[in-house]
């Protein structure tokens, strides 16, 4: 299948080039037509490059560079026919029209032959080809049962579920991985929270074990439990991690993986204030070094707790009770 821009072109300048590739090819993976292998062949860009002098109304002679198969190429080969063809006026040259190669190491254009006037093609209808006909009423169907496209769906993860333009491109790369960061969230997952977990620990898991994440043990539903278990309070972020590891080697929902280690957060300032006043016992010297000014010791103050309740103990209602000790002193 080949596709076509209209003339005149929208197209600009380089970047906008390679934003134009790399939506169409994003819609056509979305739409099942292409697996958008670029590096592979399943997906070729042509562009047709032409300059104009500075208030012209009509654009100079075109040139063709054949083969493009990544984005940088077409992107440093828009770019660099720019600079030729503008050289080549300026140098009181004509731009001939051409098909030109792309040299990816010197990062430069190359003739390959030049191209006849249309209408020395000698084009003529095909017999064999019988002509078709589509009705309105059949495209509009084709346009109804059409999937949500990535553009749509990048804006909605943006001002329904309140994502950031970064994460929301992360997620929509992939269909499948949209797909699994959408059912999280339909079975009730905090969509910030479910796209964290799965940007971080569970993608660089699946990157060492070089699985798809419908291939690893790990459901939506492992990611909502987890979520829903820090929520709560339950555990805190070293455990979810730990939790989260142990899950997706055997399967095993990380509500279940705490339930039988007894893996749950301390939260009661009754039970976490004897580490605070241990650990202040045992570090009179970063204590002294807090009351003369000194006041980032507070953090390696907090460490210490955490590791004396072997990071069970919550996090916040730490740094609480620890403010007010050391205000005491």
């Amino acid at each position: 299948m080949e596709i076509v821009t209209e003339f005149p072109p929208d197209i600009q300048n380089p970047d906008e080039a390679k934003e134009y590739l790399a939506q169409l090819r994003q819609i056509l993976i979305y739409l099942g037509v292409c697996d958008g292998k670029m590096e592979e062949g399943s997906l070729r860009c042509e562009p047709n490059i032409s300059v104009r002098l500075e208030g012209a109304a009509q654009f100079g002679t075109k040139t063709e560079l054949k083969n493009l198969n990544s984005f940088r190429s077409v992107q440093l080969g828009v770019a660099f026919e720019v600079r030729r063809q503008i050289a080549q006026i300026e140098g009181g040259g004509a731009v001939l029209q051409e098909t030109r190669g792309w040299n990816e190491q010197k990062e430069a254009s190359y003739l390959m032959r030049v191209k006849e006037a249309e209408n020395d093609y000698r084009y003529f209808p095909d017999p064999d080809l019988a002509p078709m006909k589509f009705e309105e009423a059949y495209i509009e169907g084709l346009r109804a049962a059409l999937p949500e496209l990535p553009l749509a769906k990048i804006l909605r993860y943006q001002h329904v579920l309140g994502l950031s333009p970064y994460d929301s491109g992360v997620l929509i790369a992939d269909p499948e991985w949209s797909a699994y960061f959408e059912e999280a969230v339909q079975l009730g997952g905090e969509p910030k929270t479910i796209c964290n977990w799965m940007t971080s620990d569970f993608a660089k898991m699946l990157n060492e074990d070089g699985i798809r994440p419908r291939q690893s043990k790990i459901t939506p539903a492992h990611l909502v439990d987890l979520a829903s278990l820090i929520a709560n309070g339950a555990i805190n972020g070293k455990m979810a991690k730990e939790l989260f590891a142990e899950a997706f080697r055997d399967g095993r929902l990380p509500s279940q993986i705490a339930k039988e280690k007894g893996a749950s957060q301390i939260t009661g300032e009754a039970e976490i204030e004897p580490f605070v006043h241990k650990v202040l016992a045992e570090n009179p010297e970063i204590v002294a070094k807090y009351r003369a000014g000194n006041v980032g010791v507070k953090g390696f103050l907090v460490g210490q707790i955490m590791k004396e309740s072997e990071g069970k103990a919550n996090p916040g209602v730490v740094q609480k009770i620890l403010g007010v000790e050391l205000d005491k002193l």
